[in-house]
C-alpha cells in the first residue's frame, strides 16, 4: 500500500491519486512462491507469474526526478532537462 513519496529524503504523504506521479511497475514474482508446474489443466502454457507494484512521487519530487528500475531495485534518478531548439 502506498504511503509516502518513494523519494526517501522526503516526507510527503500520499492522499489523492491527482497528486504526484503514479508509477506502475510489474515484477516476475519470486522463484520459490512459483509453481513446478507449467501448464494448466488443458495442457497449455501458462504466462509466468507476475507481481504488481505501485510506486508515487510527490508534486514537487516528481517535477525535478523520476523512477529508475535496476536489479529489481527503484531509484531516484534525476529528470532529463528538455533540449531546446536551434534556432
Amino acid at each position: 500500500m502506498l504511503s509516502k513519496c518513494a523519494n526517501p529524503a522526503c516526507s510527503a504523504s500520499f492522499r489523492y491519486l491527482h497528486n504526484g506521479k503514479l508509477f506502475r511497475v510489474e515484477r516476475p514474482a519470486e522463484r520459490a512462491a512459483r509453481s513446478n508446474l507449467d501448464f494448466d489443466d488443458q495442457r497449455t502454457v501458462k504466462k509466468p507469474a507476475s507481481r504488481i507494484e505501485f510506486f508515487w512521487l510527490c508534486d514537487e519530487c516528481s517535477a525535478v526526478m523520476t523512477l529508475a528500475f535496476d536489479d529489481g531495485a527503484v531509484k531516484t534518478v534525476p529528470r532529463a532537462k528538455a533540449h531546446t531548439a536551434a534556432s
